[in-house]
């Protein structure tokens, strides 16, 4: 068994048979799907029973709700392909994805992760766009993340050699679990590729979690950054920048003390301002600007 597809499962009956039928079509002796059902209480774990029945390369467990990172973690620990990839199961993947992703890890043997391209938030009219990749070994981990790896964290558009999983599992209980998980996978590999083939859609959701994130949850997206700053050495100030606005959403949404170091790095208006007068004040600050521009669109 070469490729485990992990899909956790909890209340999505609208969009399952979508999901497991891009799936499914796809499916030959080198692959098997490992299904969660997190404790759904619609018709999620019937339908997924129904369309895995009788097939001997899909095995479903079921559980009480625990969230997707234990849901996805249970996957990992019955999963016995030399890689593991995720799919989300509001979303789908194109035809001919896997056969394409084991093509490439056939020829590179030598990969312990590979990333490839996705359609991010399909079917939205404004927020849809391709993410795509040229067909590249990544020389330096940590040009690779402050480069712009830390904007796509997703688990999903992904293979991933399995021994990576050895000791790291996906946090429970916390949002943004992809940002904490894959600083320490990329620590963990060796070698690092993205690659043209193969296509996931990540659907628009605007009920999803990371769609209706508020405080708590853009906390957990700061304090994963956080957690694996020190691994990157020198920051970029791109990457510095984001950190400062996912902050200062932080603040907006709870006015809780900035938790983010201040750090010698500059090149922006928004920097050059953090210096000047605080991050707390910079915060302060961005938030009437926010106040002032509601009201004369209001």
């Amino acid at each position: 068994m070469h490729l485990s597809i992990i899909i956790p499962i909890y209340n999505v009956e609208d969009t399952l048979r979508r999901c497991l039928e891009s799936v499914l079509t796809q499916m030959d002796e080198r692959m098997e799907v490992v299904l969660i059902d997190d404790g759904s209480t619609d018709f999620s774990g019937q339908i997924a029973e129904e369309m895995t029945t009788n097939r001997e390369n899909c095995r479903l467990i079921r559980q009480t709700n625990k969230g997707l990172s234990a849901a996805r973690n249970a996957g990992i620990a019955v999963a016995t392909g030399d890689y593991l990839t995720f799919v989300d199961s509001d979303d789908f993947v194109a035809e001919g994805t896997y056969d394409a992703l084991l093509a490439v890890v056939a020829t590179h043997p030598d990969y312990d992760i590979l990333e490839y391209p996705a359609l991010l938030h399909y079917g939205s009219k404004t927020k849809q766009r391709l993410l795509s990749f040229t067909d590249t070994t990544i020389g330096s981990i940590r040009d690779y993340w402050l480069g712009g790896a830390h904007l796509h964290t997703y688990a999903w558009n992904k293979l991933y050699r399995r021994e990576l999983f050895t000791d790291v599992r996906f946090p429970e209980g916390r949002v943004f679990e992809d940002v904490y998980t894959y600083p320490s996978l990329l620590q963990r590999a060796k070698v690092v590729a993205t690659t043209s083939v193969g296509l996931y859609y990540y659907c628009q959701n605007d009920k999803g979690i990371t769609a209706q994130a508020g405080g708590k949850e853009l906390t957990d997206l700061l304090k994963a950054h956080l957690k694996h700053l020190k691994q990157w050495g020198e920051l970029t100030p791109a990457y510095y920048q984001s950190l400062v606005n996912i902050q200062i959403d932080v603040y907006e949404a709870t006015h809780a003390d900035p938790i983010l170091p201040v750090l010698p790095y500059n090149g922006t208006l928004k920097l050059f301002l953090l210096h000047l007068i605080g991050l707390k004040r910079l915060c302060q600050l961005t938030q009437f600007f926010h106040k002032i521009r509601k009201i004369n669109h209001s």
